[in-house]
């Protein structure tokens, strides 16, 4: 499992127009090559009387799945540009569909590339973009007592409080990095005079909304 990657927040859709032509970038998140592909047929079936309906997807830890498809636009001019702008923003289990409904003039080679990096461009910032990072979660168990203390300095620490359960005591798990994990549990011992159980759990991605 890679340590943190990037990739797109969810589904999204974000339209431009380009010399009286429409783009519109459709974008998911896929973590197999199926995935991706259903997706692409699926939006193929939604705009079945497009112009074109290009894409490209970018899949796997070490982008070992790669395609991109011109769907009838001149080689190169379209899946390619799409794919570029995937590798550019490094982004991992990725796929993308411009629908393109022609507007009467003809772009040429560059500025069909364009328009379709563009077009992906624009899609990508309107979606949203994630990083994705590998987390520890970190379980505490501590007196009722304790709770306003231990509650106040995570949430002004630079641990993520993940949740608070409220049983016979209290159990808080938090997100900490692998090599911060003694770190922490050094810190929660002098916190709770060592009255606290502290245990590791599992290991979990963590997804926070950055700008690319």
């Amino acid at each position: 499992m890679l340590p943190s990657y990037y990739t797109v927040k969810g589904y999204g859709e974000h339209e431009i127009e380009i010399q009286k032509s429409r783009f519109i970038a459709y974008i998911e998140r896929a973590e197999t090559e199926e995935e991706a592909q259903e997706f692409i047929q699926k939006i193929k079936k939604k705009n079945w009387n497009a112009t074109h309906n290009c894409s490209a997807y970018m899949i796997g830890e070490n982008d070992q799945i790669q395609k991109a498809n011109d769907d009838g636009e001149p080689s190169g001019t379209a899946g390619v540009p799409i794919l570029e702008v995937l590798k550019k923003k490094h982004l991992k289990d990725t796929v993308v569909v411009i629908t393109r409904y022609f507007g009467g003039i003809k772009l040429g080679a560059g500025g069909l590339i364009r328009a379709y990096g563009k077009a992906t461009s624009d899609g990508l910032a309107a979606t949203g973009i994630a990083e994705r990072k590998l987390m520890l979660v970190m379980h505490t168990i501590i007196d009722y007592t304790l709770l306003g203390k231990v509650e106040n300095e995570l949430r002004s620490s630079v641990y993520e409080l993940k949740e608070i359960h409220y049983m016979d005591k209290v159990e808080i798990e938090s997100y900490v990095e692998e090599a911060q994990k003694e770190v922490f549990k050094e810190w929660m011992v002098e916190m709770t005079n060592g009255q606290g159980l502290i245990f590791e759990g599992e290991v979990v991605y963590l997804e926070n909304d950055i700008t690319l």
